[in-house]
């Protein structure tokens, strides 16, 4: 996806995230919908992704199309996505699969936290066990003549104790795996819960080994300040001569003298 596209979808993401906390599994199946009626009609990809077609146009064809069919809630992801400039009109279509996928995830985090991502990712790595060990089933989930339904009915007995969220996701890779192998789409939903999953992980580094007292108020500090149980995991680097260096999800904590060092060195420098 080039850089038009990319941030598009990213500013969509950054626009959902506060809406995720109460996330349901229907409305990533309506975006999964909506998603199929786009990979339908390339002429209707084309006209939503149109840079001369104005936003109020876009958003009236989009209405006449899934209004009513799907909720409000949906319908308005699914034109916040039209509203952006895409470089292809094919990543409007990934990024509404990839926004679909990431409110399934959400709802995994949402019933148990670091847990529940942990739990969505092993479904899907169970999930693609099974159809890499089998060439029966790959030749079954790939046979052209097979309906979706049977397909997805096939692929869910795979993993019968796979949660909702991992269900929804794997019987979207095998009824819609748009143009690649429903397992590469399973990979790909996994490596979603996986980025997401570090935002429950702290990687600290350490100059020094820390007592079991220290690393436990350590832990304690930072789930205070980050409002959630962490995964906390500790590292030693002796390079680092004092301090320590946090890292959770995208965030990075720097209070090591090398930091201070650098930070001092660019000062003088400017």
């Amino acid at each position: 996806m080039a850089g038009v596209s990319s941030a598009a979808q990213a500013k969509v993401l950054e626009e959902l995230e506060p809406r995720l906390a109460s996330a349901s599994l229907s409305l990533a199946g309506e975006l999964f919908s909506v998603l199929g009626t786009l990979d339908s009609s390339a002429g209707l990809r084309r006209a939503l992704t149109d840079p001369a077609r104005e936003s109020a146009a876009k958003s009236a064809l989009l209405a006449s199309l899934v209004g009513g069919k799907v909720s409000a809630e949906a319908e308005q992801v699914a034109d916040s996505l039209a509203a952006e400039r895409w470089s292809a009109s094919r990543d409007f279509g990934d990024a509404l699969e990839t926004v679909a996928a990431t409110v399934a995830i959400a709802v995994a985090e949402n019933t148990a936290g670091g847990a529940g991502l942990e739990k969505l990712e092993n479904d899907l790595f169970s999930f693609n066990q099974v159809v890499e060990s089998s060439h029966q089933v790959q030749r079954a989930l790939g046979e052209p003549q097979a309906s979706p339904e049977a397909k997805a009915k096939l692929a869910l007995a795979l993993v019968p104790e796979a949660g909702e969220p991992a269900q929804l996701l794997i019987s979207q890779a095998v009824r819609s795996p748009r143009g690649v192998q429903a397992s590469k789409l399973v990979e790909r939903f996994a490596t979603l819960a996986a980025q997401r999953q570090q935002r429950w992980i702290a990687t600290v580094t350490v100059s020094r080994p820390l007592s079991e007292d220290q690393a436990g108020r350590l832990h304690a500090g930072l789930n205070k300040l980050y409002g959630r149980e962490l995964k906390v995991n500790i590292s030693v680097d002796p390079t680092l001569i004092g301090g320590v260096r946090v890292k959770v999800g995208d965030e990075v904590v720097d209070a090591t003298v090398i930091a201070r060092l650098g930070e001092l060195r660019r000062q003088l420098a400017g």
